[in-house]
C-alpha cells in the first residue's frame, strides 16, 4: 500500500454530543454492510489502514479534517456499530484503559470467528509490537494513548494515536497485516507536521543499529556496564563533546540504565529484534541508551528522518509541500459517495454526508 499522510489534528477535549454519535452510528453500520457486501470484510478491514480513506471517513460521519477526535470518536463508534454476526469485523482495544483490554478482545473476537489458536496469538503478537514500534523505536515526542485493531477472519489493521502534550498535538498511526514490523512498516502515518529530529529505529537504515543494540543486551551486563563507563565514551565525549538523540547540540549521554532489564535480557538471549521489544521493561530509554552507543562506539548508521509523510493539508492541494494524490483521493470519494447513495437511511441524513464529501472535494 502506498504510504500517505500528514493532516493537521489537534487536541479537542471533551465529548462527542449525542446527536452526533447518533447520526454517526447510524451512518457507519449501513456503510459497512455495503462496504462488506461489496469488498468482503477484509476489505473493509484494509481500507480502515489506509489514512486517507479513514480520514474522509470520519468527515462523511461528521468530523473535520483537523480534529484528534478523528481518532478516537470514529473508532469507538465503530466498535459499537461493527459486529461480527453483521459484518464480520470484531474491534479491540481502544481509548486509555480500554487499549489494556485489546489482549482480552482479541482473543474474544478470535474464538467467534473461529480462528485457529496460532492465528488468535499472532494478532495478539501483532497488537503488542505495533504499539512497542511507536512508543519506543519511532521516537517522535507523541505518547500513544489509543489502540484499536480491526480483525476480520484473513486480515486485520491496527489504528493507533499518539499525543504531543507540550505542542497538544496528535498522531495516528496506521498498519494493515504486515509480518515485517521493524523495517518501514507502517501502512502510513497521520501527523501535524513532520518532526526535524526522529530516532526512527523502524527502519531499513537504522538495521545495523538494531542488530547491534541486541548484541549489546545479549552481552553480560557487567560487559555493558564497562562500556557505559569506560575509555571508549569518555574518549568520544572529549574529543566531540557531549551529544542526544534530539538535534540539540550539547546533552549529557543517558547514564542511567536499567540494569535489571539488561540482566532479564542477558537470561533470556532472545533471538531476534522482535523477542527483544516483546521482553516486558523494555522502552524508550533502553533504546535510546543503546542505539547512542552503538553510533558512538561502532558506527552504526541510525535514520532521523521522520516516517511521517505529507500528502494533504497545509497547502498541499497547490503542491505545497507535497502534492496530494488527487486521483486517489477521487476514487475514496467516488466510493464513498456511492455507499451512501444506497444506504438505507433517511434522505436528512443522506444529504448531511453528501455535503460532507462535496465539501472535501473541493477541499483537495
Amino acid at each position: 500500500m502506498e504510504k500517505t499522510g500528514v493532516v493537521e489534528l489537534p487536541l479537542h477535549y471533551g465529548k462527542a454530543p449525542k446527536w452526533l454519535l447518533i447520526r454517526m452510528e447510524k451512518l457507519s453500520r449501513e456503510i459497512f454492510k455495503l462496504i462488506v457486501e461489496e469488498f468482503e470484510a477484509d476489505g473493509a478491514v484494509k481500507r480502515l489502514s489506509d489514512p486517507l480513506w479513514f480520514q474522509a471517513l470520519a468527515c462523511v460521519l461528521g468530523f473535520d479534517w483537523h480534529s484528534s477526535g478523528t481518532t478516537t470518536v470514529v473508532t469507538g463508534v465503530l466498535k459499537s456499530t461493527l459486529s461480527l454476526e453483521e459484518h464480520g469485523i470484531g474491534v479491540a482495544g481502544g481509548k486509555g484503559k480500554k487499549a489494556l483490554e485489546a489482549q482480552n478482545d482479541i482473543e474474544v473476537i478470535g474464538e467467534k470467528l473461529g480462528l485457529s489458536e496460532s492465528r488468535i496469538e499472532e494478532i495478539k503478537k501483532a497488537s503488542k509490537l505495533t504499539a512497542k514500534v511507536d512508543n519506543s523505536l519511532v521516537q517522535d515526542g507523541y505518547d500513544l494513548y489509543h489502540h484499536v485493531v480491526f480483525i476480520s477472519e484473513n486480515s486485520w489493521s491496527v489504528v493507533q494515536q499518539g499525543m504531543n502534550i507540550k505542542d497538544r498535538y496528535a498522531r495516528r498511526y496506521h498498519w494493515f497485516k504486515t509480518k515485517n514490523f521493524l523495517n518501514d512498516p507502517h501502512a502510513g502515518i497521520a501527523s501535524q507536521r513532520i518532526e526535524k529530529k526522529v530516532l526512527n529505529l523502524a527502519s531499513k537504515k537504522s538495521e545495523e543499529t538494531r542488530k547491534a543494540c541486541l548484541d549489546l543486551l545479549k552481552e553480560n551486563p557487567n560487559t555493558l556496564k564497562s562500556i557505559f563507563s569506560g575509555k571508549i565514551l569518555k574518549k568520544y565525549e572529549k574529543r566531540h563533546g557531549q551529544l542526544t538523540l534530539t538535534g540539540e547540540k550539547v546533552i549529557r549521554l543517558p547514564w542511567k540504565f536499567d540494569w535489571s532489564v539488561a540482566r532479564k535480557v542477558y537470561e533470556i538471549q532472545p533471538k531476534n529484534f522482535e523477542e527483544l521489544l516483546m521482553i516486558r521493561g523494555i522502552g524508550k530509554a533502553t533504546i535510546r541508551a543503546l542505539a547512542l552507543v552503538s553510533e558512538i562506539i561502532y558506527g552504526t548508521e541510525i535514520d532521523w528522518q521522520d516516517p511521517a509523510k505529507y500528502s494533504f493539508a497545509f497547502g498541499g492541494k497547490d503542491g505545497i509541500p507535497y502534492p496530494v494524490n488527487v486521483k486517489r483521493m477521487d476514487t475514496i470519494i467516488n466510493i464513498l459517495r456511492s455507499f451512501i447513495e444506497e444506504c438505507r437511511v433517511d434522505d436528512k441524513l443522506k444529504r448531511y454526508s453528501l455535503k460532507k464529501l462535496a465539501k472535501i472535494s473541493r477541499e483537495v
